[in-house]
């Protein structure tokens, strides 16, 4: 299997790991400042941006995204459009990786459209997918929420701080 295939569903698991982890009540929480977002709503929107560019298209629009909202709400909604992005990435094959498409987007001028290999699109969404988990990793702290997981919120190449004795 293509490492970005891998490095992509090995991320992703750590959706699992939270949906299992966590109550409906915590998913929607929005109590947490300064943004008030809740982790559904950022597990929403990582499984979203991963949907609307699993399609069978060279044309992805990362502006229409589904925004399933009841994944917001409820774990077992989550986790079933989790099972289901998960499955459609581990089905990818070499072929699928060096396809070029063209993928709209809006980086704050409006919409434009950019060639991509779908490989490249992949890493980004993983890279898209740890930042988010950045933020409700801040959320399960302010909401006195453990994950165990060090690394879960940091960019792979981040530096690991140093423990002064």
């Amino acid at each position: 299997m293509n490492i970005i295939i891998q490095a992509t569903l090995k991320n992703l698991v750590r959706t699992k790991n939270i949906l299992s982890i966590i109550s409906d009540e915590h998913l929607s929480s929005s109590s947490i400042p300064p943004y008030y977002s809740s982790i559904g709503s950022h597990i929403r929107h990582i499984l979203d941006f991963y949907d609307c560019m699993l399609v069978n298209s060279n044309m992805i629009d990362l502006t229409a995204r589904k925004r399933q909202t009841e994944v917001e709400n409820n774990c077992k909604k989550a986790l079933e459009y989790y099972s289901e992005i998960f499955n459609k990435i581990s089905k990818l094959e070499e072929n699928d990786l060096n396809r070029m498409v063209i993928v709209t987007d809006d980086l704050g001028l409006g919409n434009t459209e950019i060639k991509y290999t779908f490989s490249s699109l992949l890493a980004q969404a993983n890279s898209h997918t740890t930042h988010h988990y950045a933020i409700i990793n801040y959320i399960l702290e302010g909401l006195e929420l453990g994950v165990n997981d060090e690394s879960f919120g940091y960019n792979p190449t981040t530096p690991k701080a140093k423990i002064l004795n």
